[in-house]
């Protein structure tokens, strides 16, 4: 190259572009170099048109006998003859020569190699960024132009391609855009097409195994690829760009598809490998569901794999081995577990029916297993443990007997519970699951009959057992979810977010358990009373009786923590509706608690008061287990409060007194309901309440001490003492301290009695709580506060607690 135009020269385009402007006459010579489709073609037009309007004359490789005339450009030197560049190599060595040639990485024959050596270091051309894009495009979306990128790769051409025929904001690529890869694809010769139809449908880019799946040699095949790299088809690591491999399905004849397809999973299935991304793209393809047996294989693999990557096409695949000629009662155990991960309970439960009964049908113990599980989530825990204990001794499935157990106690049948776990049949392979099962009744076992500590032990074990395993098994309940249960019942909030997290993580129990280990991630906050947080958990979409029951009670929850007594309302007859369709149960009592206090608050309990009713009698069959029935009592105590009933208050006061010694949250709830007593009958030890609410909130409750701090505040006439409990109740709900008391009015526009209110407001407190607080209907209070916005100019509310923080004491 002319040693006067080397530095402007940078390796990139627009060096070359200046270069030529700036001198169009001066010597140069230079390769440019890029993939098809990267802009070499519109490059060495720019310049043509630069060389034309400077009056050079502009040859090609047609023209070199006349080089010494003009500037030679010559595109797509790759696939010149050797003759020719060889006249090429002699033009770039005559001084004074303009010379300027485009060629693709590869593959390089002998003579172009030697061409490039006298060319020089090449102008690389390089793919548009997603910025670059933008400045193209112009107004179009963000996320559309992030899609454009992540479709295109950035090549020029297609980006091109695209905008010519797409809608801007369109996320879906043109079949215009995708025909016009005909002629590339055609370029590529028969191997190479080949090579990328292979690709195309799942084929791992390795030149021995492309040349084996499509019956030739590896040299063709690596010849092939590099074709297909040059031409700008491939990212890293051979992969097909995604525009490519649309238009590769688009443009390639469904038989030749298939045919790769199929010798591709006779090569997996040989092997091992999985098949589900081969054959989940024949789905819903009239022409492979032909009965054949590779297929049918393949498909039948395929939903195995399904059930953990994508549950939601397992019931198709299932049934695509059976249309591709699988017989359909050696898939029907299968094809009712598919459909309940799925989610479609209903078909789950038919098929499982139809399996149980059908003793010729193998694998019968899926069938067990699957009804069991989609029983239990829809809330009917009795007949779940019944199915479970039925199959003990005829269809054995790892932790049978154990999830029945669970299922007994949990209904309240202990001695039934201790029957099956005595029985002395083979309970199989010492496995992970059966270890997990194990421990797992061992530990719901444990929580009625003994300490909550051993109980909680036991379940974590089981939690983490279940971990590796749980996620393509079918259970009725997860360990975690139980041991979450349990942990929060006793107080131990820290144990339950960590072994929920663990589930949530690792996948544990599968889709069908997911939303159940996330509605009580959600629980942990409002148990805090972090509404904003329990909210941001709470998983949307959860379609069976169990989860619903536990979604309806934590919106139960938020409504009445944030007093929205609209909320609460609208829970209240979803809940109605959703506890009418789950049975009572022992891992029911929380959120039915929860719903308690909701229809006190509401003054509506009659509707609820049967399955409260229920869940007393079971309690009473297990002896009152304290773990399990101080919760509960704790919020009856909390419904009776809400009712004014002391009497109530004063029964459940003594019950919790008598399970005090159970556990640490037990004691503290007790403690708090002695001094709940002595609030209602309007006796505020200021010192005893701080103390107890504060061990309520140590003991997990953090909302329900700090409405006992607050709820003594309204209630003592001691104006300090009061402040001092609005305080503590700030505190322990994570506020800021409230703003101190209004300062004097020097101008004698607030009366006492405003700067009362006023003071209570500001603490945070409601109309109708400072009303009771001063002995005032929340009526007055309203009016108070309208006169307070007169006095001191305000327009609405915002504008009044910022003209009163004005007058807070320093």
């Amino acid at each position: 190259m002319n040693q006067s135009t080397t530095s402007l020269l940078d390796g990139h385009a627009a060096g070359l572009r200046s270069a030529v402007a700036t001198a169009p006459t001066a010597p140069i010579t230079a390769g440019v170099q890029g993939p098809g489709g990267y802009g070499k073609t519109a490059l060495l037009a720019e310049l043509a048109h630069a060389y034309r309007a400077a009056g050079v004359p502009v040859l090609g490789a047609a023209d070199l006998d006349r080089a010494s005339e003009g500037a030679v450009l010559v595109d797509d030197a790759h696939r010149l003859d050797p003759s020719v560049l060889g006249q090429l190599v002699e033009v770039a060595r005559q001084p004074g020569a303009r010379l300027l040639v485009a060629y693709r990485p590869g593959p390089r024959p002998e003579a172009l190699a030697e061409l490039i050596g006298e060319l020089g270091a090449p102008v690389l051309l390089s793919l548009l960024s997603q910025e670059e894009l933008a400045v193209q495009v112009g107004t179009a979306p963000a996320d559309w132009i992030r899609w454009l990128h992540a479709q295109t790769g950035g090549v020029p051409r297609y980006v091109s391609r695209v905008l010519a025929a797409a809608e801007p904001g369109v996320a879906k690529l043109p079949a215009r855009a995708l025909d016009q890869f005909q002629h590339d694809l055609d370029r590529l010769g028969e191997a190479g097409r080949a090579c990328v139809t292979a690709m195309a449908v799942g084929a791992t880019p390795h030149p021995d195994l492309l040349a084996a799946l499509l019956d030739l040699d590896a040299a063709t095949v690596g010849a092939a690829l590099s074709a297909v790299r040059s031409g700008g088809m491939v990212v890293a690591d051979d992969v097909l760009l995604p525009i490519v491999r649309a238009a590769v399905l688009r443009l390639t004849p469904w038989e030749r598809r298939l045919q790769i397809t199929r010798r591709l999973v006779e090569t997996q299935l040989a092997r091992g490998g999985p098949v589900l991304p081969l054959v989940s793209p024949l789905l819903g393809a009239e022409v492979a569901l032909l009965p054949e047996a590779t297929l049918a294989k393949a498909f039948e693999q395929a939903g195995e794999e399904a059930l953990l990557d994508a549950p939601e096409l397992a019931p198709r695949l299932f049934d695509a081995a059976v249309s591709a000629g699988a017989p359909a009662a050696s898939l029907s155990a299968r094809r009712a577990r598919a459909a309940a991960v799925a989610g479609e309970l209903d078909e789950a439960l038919r098929l499982a029916d139809q399996v149980i009964v059908d003793s010729a049908v193998p694998d019968r113990e899926i069938g067990v297993q699957v009804a069991a599980s989609v029983l239990a989530q829809r809330g009917l825990l009795e007949r779940s443990a019944e199915m479970c204990r039925w199959s003990v001794g005829r269809l054995r499935w790892a932790g049978d007997r154990e999830f029945a157990a669970v299922g007994l106690i949990g209904v309240g049948r202990l001695a039934d519970a201790d029957d099956v776990l005595g029985s002395s049949d083979d309970a199989g392979p010492p496995t992970s699951m059966t270890g997990a099962a194990v421990q797992l009744a061992a530990g719901v076992r444990e929580s009625v009959t003994g300490s909550a500590s051993a109980a909680l032990s036991a379940l974590v074990r089981a939690a983490s057992l279940s971990e590796p395993v749980g996620r393509g098994v079918l259970l009725p309940d997860s360990p975690a979810s139980v041991a979450a249960l349990v942990a929060l019942h006793c107080g131990e909030l820290d144990v339950a977010e960590s072994t929920l997290d663990r589930a949530i993580g690792s996948g544990a129990g599968g889709p069908l358990l997911s939303a159940r280990h996330r509605l009580l991630a959600a629980w942990l906050p409002l148990v805090r009373g972090d509404t904003v947080a329990a909210r941001a958990k709470l998983p949307t979409g959860t379609t069976t009786a169990r989860d619903r029951l536990l979604a309806t009670a934590i919106e139960a929850g938020i409504a009445s923590r944030d007093n929205d007594m609209a909320a609460l309302a609208a829970a209240r007859g979803q809940a109605r509706q959703v506890i009418a369709e789950h049975s009572v149960d022992l891992f029911a009592l929380m959120p039915l608690g929860e719903l308690v206090v909701a229809a006190a608050r509401l003054r509506d309990l009659d509707w609820i008061d049967p399955y409260l009713t229920e869940a007393l009698s079971l309690l009473e069959r297990l002896g009152n287990p304290p773990l399990w029935t101080s919760m509960l009592t704790w919020k009856r105590l909390q419904a009776s409060i809400v009712l004014d009933e002391l009497d109530t208050a004063q029964q459940r006061s003594a019950e919790l007194s008598g399970m005090a010694h159970h556990n640490p949250l037990a004691a503290a709830m007790a403690e708090a309901s002695r001094v709940w007593l002595g609030i209602l009958a309007g006796q505020v030890d200021q010192d005893e309440v701080e103390r107890t609410a504060r061990a309520l909130h140590a003991a997990g409750l953090a909302w329900d001490g700090a409405r006992l701090a607050g709820q003594a505040a309204i209630r003592t006439a001691d104006r300090r003492a009061m402040l001092a409990l609005l305080e503590c109740a700030r505190a322990l709900q994570g506020k800021p301290p409230r703003p101190r008391a209004v300062r004097g009015d020097e101008n004698g526009l607030l009366s006492e009695r405003e700067k009362e209110v006023a003071e209570l407001v500001l603490a945070g407190l409601t109309y109708k709580q400072v009303g009771k607080r001063l002995f005032i209907s929340a009526k007055t209070v309203e009016h108070h506060i309208s006169r307070i916005k007169q006095r001191l100019g305000c327009t609405n509310r915002e504008d009044l607690l910022n003209r009163l923080r004005e007058h807070l004491s320093q």
